[in-house]
């Protein structure tokens, strides 16, 4: 495994909770197509270990900034060729995918921050668990492309239309623990630094209970609530290699890197 990632098996009850810890170490925790590589192989490594019930996903200081846009991240095009591109953007949903189809279930710690492709992944999991302090932002709009990682119709089975498209579409809008917590999109606050905590105690519950049926239960859910999201999943992708050539995106992507205001030209 990568420095950044470290797994903890045979905690909890039964020893069935696992613990992995994505922190790079500098408070920001980008998404970079390595780190994205590797995050799948981690949700991955379990589909053959029947002793862990219940997978804790944590992160350092924040939770996630999302895609590494400063280091040719998998939402920043390093190709104006459409098949390379469609190539290099596989590698998100690839990732949220992985956890999304666990039959462990999954949780969320998330302290400080958790934006873009990092709320992708978030919502993957089963459970949220938010620091009062922390904030959710997807700027995918404002860098001129669409949100993608099959996050949209997933946020639509937790928050519905209206809240999805506030929450999408207003794209330099922070949404708050509380909102979040209002909205929807995670299931339980806590005080600054006790996600962790607070994520063992509900994965203590799980824990406790028969692995077989839980797991069972899970997928079914996911099954019925998502039967139509592979549906748009092609258009998802296509739709991200679309948008990232435009000029709107080279300058909505030039306007992050030098923190000033983007001008866009509808083109």
């Amino acid at each position: 495994m990568a420095n950044f990632v470290t797994i903890e098996r045979g905690l909890g009850p039964g020893g069935r909770v696992a613990v992995v810890r994505f922190d790079r170490g500098d408070r920001i925790n980008a998404l970079s197509d390595d780190a994205t590589r590797e995050l799948t192989r981690v949700a991955q490594c379990f589909e053959d270990d029947a002793e862990t019930s219940v997978v804790i996903l944590t992160g350092g200081k924040s939770f996630s900034a999302g895609a590494d846009m400063k280091a040719g991240g998998a939402r920043s095009p390093t190709s104006t060729d459409v098949a390379a591109l469609r190539r290099q953007f596989r590698i998100g949903p690839r990732l949220t995918r992985a956890w999304y189809e666990m039959d462990q279930v999954t949780i969320a710690a998330i302290e400080g921050f958790c934006i873009g492709g990092g709320l992708a992944l978030a919502i993957a999991l089963d459970f949220r668990i938010m620091a009062r302090d922390a904030h959710i932002r997807i700027p995918e709009i404002a860098l001129g492309m669409n949100m993608s990682w099959q996050t949209i119709p997933r946020m639509l089975q937790l928050i519905g239309p209206a809240r999805t498209k506030q929450a999408v579409i207003l794209a330099d809008q922070r949404i708050s623990a509380e909102e979040a917590y209002q909205w929807g999109l995670v299931e339980q606050l806590t005080e600054p630094e006790g996600t962790f905590n607070a994520a063992m105690e509900l994965a203590a519950k799980v824990a406790a209970q028969p692995s077989i049926p839980v797991a069972m239960t899970k997928q079914t859910i996911n099954r019925l609530a998502g039967a139509l999201d592979d549906l748009a999943s092609h258009m998802d992708l296509d739709q991200l290699t679309l948008t990232c050539l435009t000029e709107d995106h080279k300058e909505g992507v030039a306007a992050f890197r030098d923190k000033r205001k983007p001008q866009f030209k509808a083109r």
